[in-house]
């Protein structure tokens, strides 16, 4: 993927809102790209660690095992923010964020 598809990531990930989340999928798709999910993963892993890489999940809600700490890591980080986490997966009802929605 170009560099400009990991600047639009990088866009769409700084953007959601604190107890908010997003899925790797509705960011690759939001990004132009439906099928990157895992690219969108991929950036997450390398990215730029100063943006909110924990507000986003699989799409079932499941946490990420790459995340700083594993999913326990993960776990600390949204809960820190409100949301319920179970068996390392998030409540996704009203927490799913779409920009302009």
């Amino acid at each position: 993927m170009s560099n400009g598809f990991r600047q639009r990531v990088e866009i769409v990930v700084r953007d959601i809102p604190k107890g908010r989340v997003m899925t790797y999928g509705q960011i690759a798709a939001l990004c132009g790209s439906p099928r990157a999910a895992r690219v969108v993963g991929g950036i997450a892993h390398f990215g730029n660690p100063e943006l909110p890489w924990h507000r986003v999940v699989n799409k079932h809600g499941g946490l990420a095992s790459g995340y700083p700490g594993g999913k326990a890591g993960h776990q600390i980080v949204l809960e820190a923010e409100g949301h319920q986490v179970e068996n390392y997966q998030i409540h996704m009802k009203d927490t799913v964020w779409s920009p302009g929605h």
